[in-house]
Protein backbone atom coordinates (compact mmCIF):
# COMPACT_ATOMS: atom_id res chain seq x y z
CA UNK A 1 0.00 0.00 0.00
CA UNK A 2 1.56 3.49 -0.94
CA UNK A 3 0.74 6.32 0.70
CA UNK A 4 -1.32 9.00 -1.85
CA UNK A 5 0.07 11.62 -3.19
CA UNK A 6 -1.84 15.40 -2.15
CA UNK A 7 -2.08 17.37 -4.69
CA UNK A 8 -2.76 21.23 -4.45
CA UNK A 9 -6.36 22.42 -4.95
CA UNK A 10 -7.30 25.69 -5.72
CA UNK A 11 -8.30 26.55 -2.10
CA UNK A 12 -5.08 25.49 -0.73
CA UNK A 13 -3.36 27.09 -3.67
CA UNK A 14 -5.48 30.50 -2.42
CA UNK A 15 -4.57 30.13 0.77
CA UNK A 16 -0.49 30.39 0.05
CA UNK A 17 -1.50 33.31 -2.28
CA UNK A 18 -3.20 35.02 0.93
CA UNK A 19 -0.25 34.33 3.43
CA UNK A 20 2.17 35.99 0.75
CA UNK A 21 -0.64 39.24 0.29
CA UNK A 22 -0.37 39.57 4.16
CA UNK A 23 2.48 41.33 3.51
CA UNK A 24 2.35 44.84 2.53
CA UNK A 25 5.04 45.49 -0.68
CA UNK A 26 5.64 48.88 -0.14
CA UNK A 27 5.94 51.87 3.09
CA UNK A 28 2.52 53.06 1.20
CA UNK A 29 0.86 49.89 2.12
CA UNK A 30 2.49 49.24 5.35
CA UNK A 31 0.17 50.27 8.52
CA UNK A 32 1.63 51.82 11.60
CA UNK A 33 4.93 52.81 12.99
CA UNK A 34 4.14 56.47 11.03
CA UNK A 35 7.13 57.66 12.54
CA UNK A 36 9.81 54.49 11.24
CA UNK A 37 8.03 54.26 7.71
CA UNK A 38 8.79 58.11 7.51
CA UNK A 39 12.31 57.66 8.52
CA UNK A 40 13.33 55.00 5.94
CA UNK A 41 11.59 56.76 3.29
CA UNK A 42 13.80 59.51 3.69
CA UNK A 43 17.12 56.72 3.98
CA UNK A 44 16.19 54.92 0.80
CA UNK A 45 15.23 58.03 -1.29
CA UNK A 46 18.35 59.94 -0.40
CA UNK A 47 19.93 56.27 -1.22
CA UNK A 48 18.53 56.50 -4.38
CA UNK A 49 18.94 59.98 -5.12
CA UNK A 50 22.70 59.35 -4.90
CA UNK A 51 22.21 55.93 -6.56
CA UNK A 52 24.29 54.16 -3.36
CA UNK A 53 23.41 51.59 -1.63
CA UNK A 54 21.12 52.09 1.63
CA UNK A 55 22.35 52.52 4.96
CA UNK A 56 22.42 49.26 7.01
CA UNK A 57 19.72 49.37 8.92
CA UNK A 58 18.59 47.49 12.41
CA UNK A 59 14.99 47.06 13.02
CA UNK A 60 14.08 46.02 16.91
CA UNK A 61 11.58 45.36 18.77
CA UNK A 62 8.52 42.72 20.21
CA UNK A 63 7.71 39.65 17.66
CA UNK A 64 5.02 40.13 15.39
CA UNK A 65 5.54 43.93 14.86
CA UNK A 66 6.49 43.75 11.01
CA UNK A 67 10.24 43.45 10.84
CA UNK A 68 10.83 40.99 8.50
CA UNK A 69 8.04 42.80 6.12
CA UNK A 70 10.12 45.60 6.45
CA UNK A 71 13.16 44.24 5.11
CA UNK A 72 11.16 42.82 1.79
CA UNK A 73 10.11 46.60 1.86
CA UNK A 74 13.17 47.83 1.76
CA UNK A 75 14.39 45.09 -0.51
CA UNK A 76 11.64 45.70 -2.87
CA UNK A 77 11.53 50.03 -3.03
CA UNK A 78 15.13 49.52 -3.66
CA UNK A 79 14.57 47.63 -6.53
CA UNK A 80 17.26 45.38 -5.40
CA UNK A 81 16.75 41.65 -4.77
CA UNK A 82 17.03 40.04 -0.54
CA UNK A 83 18.89 37.30 0.72
CA UNK A 84 17.38 36.15 3.69
CA UNK A 85 18.95 34.79 7.09
CA UNK A 86 18.96 33.65 10.47
CA UNK A 87 21.15 34.38 13.35
CA UNK A 88 21.07 30.92 14.67
CA UNK A 89 21.90 29.52 11.35
CA UNK A 90 25.05 31.12 11.04
CA UNK A 91 27.12 29.96 13.59
CA UNK A 92 30.53 29.67 12.52
CA UNK A 93 32.83 32.68 10.45
CA UNK A 94 32.46 30.38 7.12
CA UNK A 95 28.36 30.68 7.54
CA UNK A 96 28.89 34.17 6.93
CA UNK A 97 31.41 34.29 4.95
CA UNK A 98 29.89 32.25 2.39
CA UNK A 99 26.63 34.51 2.37
CA UNK A 100 28.65 37.06 2.18
CA UNK A 101 30.93 36.27 -0.90
CA UNK A 102 27.81 35.25 -2.85
CA UNK A 103 25.94 38.47 -2.87
CA UNK A 104 25.71 40.68 -5.63
CA UNK A 105 26.23 44.40 -6.00
CA UNK A 106 23.16 46.24 -4.11
CA UNK A 107 22.11 42.89 -2.54
CA UNK A 108 20.01 43.57 0.56
CA UNK A 109 20.67 40.79 3.22
CA UNK A 110 18.44 40.06 6.05
CA UNK A 111 19.60 38.40 9.29
CA UNK A 112 16.14 37.75 11.53
CA UNK A 113 17.43 37.52 15.41
CA UNK A 114 20.86 39.06 14.47
CA UNK A 115 21.54 38.49 17.97
CA UNK A 116 22.27 34.72 18.22
CA UNK A 117 24.81 35.08 16.00
CA UNK A 118 28.02 33.21 16.75
CA UNK A 119 30.79 35.97 18.30
CA UNK A 120 33.20 34.78 15.58
CA UNK A 121 30.59 35.60 12.53
CA UNK A 122 29.53 38.79 14.35
CA UNK A 123 33.46 40.07 14.39
CA UNK A 124 34.11 39.32 10.45
CA UNK A 125 30.52 41.08 10.19
CA UNK A 126 32.03 44.64 11.65
CA UNK A 127 34.69 44.57 8.55
CA UNK A 128 31.72 43.31 5.91
CA UNK A 129 30.00 46.19 7.07
CA UNK A 130 32.29 49.31 7.57
CA UNK A 131 35.03 48.20 4.42
CA UNK A 132 32.80 45.58 2.23
CA UNK A 133 35.95 43.04 3.07
CA UNK A 134 36.54 40.13 4.56
CA UNK A 135 39.45 38.87 5.89
CA UNK A 136 39.48 34.67 5.54
CA UNK A 137 42.11 32.60 7.53
CA UNK A 138 43.92 29.65 5.57
CA UNK A 139 45.95 27.42 7.12
CA UNK A 140 46.16 26.68 10.90
CA UNK A 141 48.62 27.26 13.76
CA UNK A 142 51.96 28.94 12.63
CA UNK A 143 51.48 28.66 9.01
CA UNK A 144 47.88 30.51 9.29
CA UNK A 145 47.41 32.84 6.13
CA UNK A 146 44.90 35.61 6.28
CA UNK A 147 44.03 36.10 3.14
CA UNK A 148 41.55 39.54 1.95
CA UNK A 149 38.39 39.13 0.31
CA UNK A 150 36.51 42.30 -1.23
CA UNK A 151 32.76 42.37 -1.21
CA UNK A 152 30.02 43.70 -3.33
CA UNK A 153 28.54 46.97 -1.88
CA UNK A 154 25.13 45.47 0.17
CA UNK A 155 22.86 46.52 2.63
CA UNK A 156 22.52 44.53 5.71
CA UNK A 157 18.74 45.09 7.44
CA UNK A 158 19.05 42.93 11.23
CA UNK A 159 16.09 42.19 13.12
CA UNK A 160 16.47 41.64 17.04
CA UNK A 161 13.77 41.40 19.59
CA UNK A 162 16.92 41.63 22.33
CA UNK A 163 18.36 45.04 20.94
CA UNK A 164 20.56 44.84 24.25
CA UNK A 165 22.19 41.86 23.26
CA UNK A 166 23.81 43.05 20.75
CA UNK A 167 27.54 43.98 21.28
CA UNK A 168 28.01 47.72 20.53
CA UNK A 169 30.60 47.41 17.94
CA UNK A 170 27.96 45.51 16.14
CA UNK A 171 25.21 48.14 17.04
CA UNK A 172 27.10 51.50 16.32
CA UNK A 173 27.64 50.02 12.32
CA UNK A 174 24.31 49.88 11.49
CA UNK A 175 23.67 53.74 9.79
CA UNK A 176 20.07 53.40 10.99
CA UNK A 177 18.28 51.87 13.81
CA UNK A 178 14.19 51.47 14.39
CA UNK A 179 12.43 50.61 17.69
CA UNK A 180 9.26 49.65 16.20
CA UNK A 181 6.08 49.59 19.08
CA UNK A 182 3.39 48.26 19.83
CA UNK A 183 -0.07 49.09 17.90
CA UNK A 184 -2.86 50.66 18.90
CA UNK A 185 -6.59 49.69 18.75
CA UNK A 186 -7.39 51.56 15.57
CA UNK A 187 -4.27 50.97 13.71
CA UNK A 188 -5.13 46.99 14.09
CA UNK A 189 -8.56 47.88 13.50
CA UNK A 190 -7.25 48.60 9.89
CA UNK A 191 -5.00 45.90 9.62
CA UNK A 192 -8.12 43.48 10.47
CA UNK A 193 -9.91 45.40 7.58
CA UNK A 194 -7.58 44.81 5.07
CA UNK A 195 -6.78 41.08 5.91
CA UNK A 196 -10.61 40.33 5.82
CA UNK A 197 -10.51 41.95 2.43
CA UNK A 198 -8.47 39.77 1.50
CA UNK A 199 -10.23 37.13 2.58
CA UNK A 200 -13.61 37.96 1.04
CA UNK A 201 -15.04 37.99 4.57
CA UNK A 202 -17.81 39.85 5.59
CA UNK A 203 -17.25 41.11 9.23
CA UNK A 204 -18.47 43.71 10.58
CA UNK A 205 -16.56 47.17 12.62
CA UNK A 206 -17.82 45.87 15.63
CA UNK A 207 -16.20 42.48 15.55
CA UNK A 208 -13.35 43.92 13.98
CA UNK A 209 -12.93 46.02 17.50
CA UNK A 210 -13.40 43.09 19.53
CA UNK A 211 -10.68 41.69 17.97
CA UNK A 212 -8.45 44.19 17.82
CA UNK A 213 -8.65 44.46 21.71
CA UNK A 214 -7.50 41.18 22.36
CA UNK A 215 -4.15 40.55 19.83
CA UNK A 216 -1.31 41.98 22.10
CA UNK A 217 -1.35 45.42 19.94
CA UNK A 218 0.75 42.90 17.68
CA UNK A 219 -0.43 42.24 14.16
CA UNK A 220 0.91 39.08 13.76
CA UNK A 221 -1.69 37.71 16.30
CA UNK A 222 -4.67 39.92 14.97
CA UNK A 223 -4.31 37.80 11.65
CA UNK A 224 -4.54 34.72 13.44
CA UNK A 225 -7.10 35.69 15.06
CA UNK A 226 -8.93 36.80 12.48
CA UNK A 227 -8.51 33.03 10.55
CA UNK A 228 -9.79 31.60 13.54
CA UNK A 229 -13.20 33.36 13.44
CA UNK A 230 -13.01 33.05 9.46
CA UNK A 231 -12.85 29.10 10.47
CA UNK A 232 -15.44 29.21 13.54
CA UNK A 233 -17.80 31.04 11.03
CA UNK A 234 -17.38 28.79 8.23
CA UNK A 235 -17.55 25.24 10.13
CA UNK A 236 -20.41 26.60 11.88
CA UNK A 237 -22.30 28.31 9.28
CA UNK A 238 -22.62 31.50 11.53
CA UNK A 239 -21.49 35.26 10.08
CA UNK A 240 -18.71 36.61 11.17
CA UNK A 241 -20.50 39.02 13.55
CA UNK A 242 -19.85 39.90 17.24
CA UNK A 243 -21.37 36.60 18.69
CA UNK A 244 -19.18 34.60 16.18
CA UNK A 245 -15.78 36.34 17.54
CA UNK A 246 -16.81 35.68 21.26
CA UNK A 247 -17.83 31.93 20.23
CA UNK A 248 -14.57 31.37 18.41
CA UNK A 249 -11.68 33.64 20.82
CA UNK A 250 -13.66 31.49 23.65
CA UNK A 251 -13.18 28.35 22.00
CA UNK A 252 -9.46 29.03 21.51
CA UNK A 253 -8.88 30.15 25.11
CA UNK A 254 -8.55 33.91 24.15
CA UNK A 255 -10.04 35.95 27.04
CA UNK A 256 -11.24 40.21 26.67
CA UNK A 257 -7.69 41.14 27.60
CA UNK A 258 -5.69 38.82 25.18
CA UNK A 259 -4.65 36.53 27.88
CA UNK A 260 -4.11 32.84 26.79
CA UNK A 261 -4.08 29.58 28.83
CA UNK A 262 -0.14 30.11 29.88
CA UNK A 263 -1.14 33.65 30.48
CA UNK A 264 -3.84 32.93 32.93
CA UNK A 265 -2.34 29.73 34.28
CA UNK A 266 0.87 31.84 36.01
CA UNK A 267 -1.46 34.72 37.25
CA UNK A 268 -3.98 32.11 38.78
CA UNK A 269 -0.77 30.34 39.90
CA UNK A 270 0.57 34.17 41.51
CA UNK A 271 -3.09 34.98 42.91
CA UNK A 272 -4.18 31.40 44.42
CA UNK A 273 -1.16 29.64 45.33
CA UNK A 274 0.84 32.94 46.35
CA UNK A 275 -1.37 35.11 47.52
CA UNK A 276 -0.76 37.58 44.78
CA UNK A 277 3.25 37.17 45.69
CA UNK A 278 5.98 38.02 45.94
CA UNK A 279 7.30 34.90 44.36
CA UNK A 280 10.38 34.36 42.82
CA UNK A 281 10.93 33.32 39.04
CA UNK A 282 12.14 29.84 39.05
CA UNK A 283 9.36 28.87 41.65
CA UNK A 284 7.08 30.24 39.24
CA UNK A 285 7.97 28.25 36.56
CA UNK A 286 8.20 25.13 38.65
CA UNK A 287 4.34 25.41 39.20
CA UNK A 288 2.99 26.06 36.06
CA UNK A 289 5.21 23.47 34.20
CA UNK A 290 7.21 25.58 32.31
CA UNK A 291 10.52 26.72 31.34
CA UNK A 292 11.45 29.78 33.75
CA UNK A 293 12.91 31.18 30.11
CA UNK A 294 9.47 31.05 28.52
CA UNK A 295 7.69 32.80 31.50
CA UNK A 296 10.50 35.95 31.35
CA UNK A 297 10.13 35.76 27.98
CA UNK A 298 7.05 35.13 26.45
CA UNK A 299 4.71 35.47 29.05
CA UNK A 300 5.90 38.55 31.71
CA UNK A 301 6.54 41.68 29.39
CA UNK A 302 2.81 41.56 28.02
CA UNK A 303 1.40 40.85 31.65
CA UNK A 304 3.38 43.66 33.00
CA UNK A 305 2.67 45.91 30.10
CA UNK A 306 -1.37 45.30 30.91
CA UNK A 307 -0.70 46.38 34.59
CA UNK A 308 -1.14 42.69 35.45
CA UNK A 309 1.71 41.99 37.24
CA UNK A 310 4.63 43.64 38.51
CA UNK A 311 7.86 42.62 39.49
CA UNK A 312 9.79 43.40 42.75
CA UNK A 313 13.48 42.61 44.02
CA UNK A 314 11.43 40.30 46.20
CA UNK A 315 9.56 38.67 43.00
CA UNK A 316 6.29 39.00 40.85
CA UNK A 317 3.26 40.81 42.45
CA UNK A 318 -0.22 40.58 41.47
CA UNK A 319 -1.67 44.24 41.03
CA UNK A 320 -5.45 45.07 42.05
CA UNK A 321 -6.00 44.78 38.33
CA UNK A 322 -5.40 41.09 38.30
CA UNK A 323 -7.41 40.78 41.57
CA UNK A 324 -10.50 42.48 39.28
CA UNK A 325 -9.58 40.95 36.35
CA UNK A 326 -10.08 37.04 37.49
CA UNK A 327 -12.85 38.14 40.48
CA UNK A 328 -10.97 37.43 43.58
CA UNK A 329 -10.90 39.11 46.59
CA UNK A 330 -7.03 39.99 47.33
CA UNK A 331 -5.26 38.55 50.19
CA UNK A 332 -4.82 40.57 53.26
CA UNK A 333 -1.08 41.88 53.52
CA UNK A 334 1.65 39.42 54.68
CA UNK A 335 5.55 39.13 54.56
CA UNK A 336 4.91 36.53 52.05
CA UNK A 337 7.97 34.18 50.76
CA UNK A 338 10.18 35.02 47.75
CA UNK A 339 9.97 31.56 46.71
CA UNK A 340 10.27 27.68 47.76
CA UNK A 341 13.65 27.16 47.13
CA UNK A 342 15.06 30.47 47.75
CA UNK A 343 15.79 31.30 43.54
CA UNK A 344 16.62 34.35 42.28
CA UNK A 345 14.28 37.05 40.79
Amino acid sequence: MTDAIVQPTPESEAELAFEGALRPKSLAEFIGQSKVRGQLQLLLQAAAMQNRTPDHILLAGPPGLGKTTLAMIVAHESGRPLRMSSGPAIQHAGDLAAVLSSLVPGEVLFIDEIHRMARSAEEMLYLAMEDFRIDIMVGKGAGATSIPLDLSPFTLVGATTRSGLLPNPLRDRFGFTAHLEFYDEPELEQVLERAARLLELDIDKAALAEIAGRCRGTPRIANRLLRRVRDYALVKGSGAGIDAVHAALELYDVDELGLDRLDRAVMQTVLTRFDGGPVGLNTLAVSVGEEAETIESVVEPFLVRIGLLTRTPRGRVATRSAWKHFGLTPAPASSGSVGLFGDDL
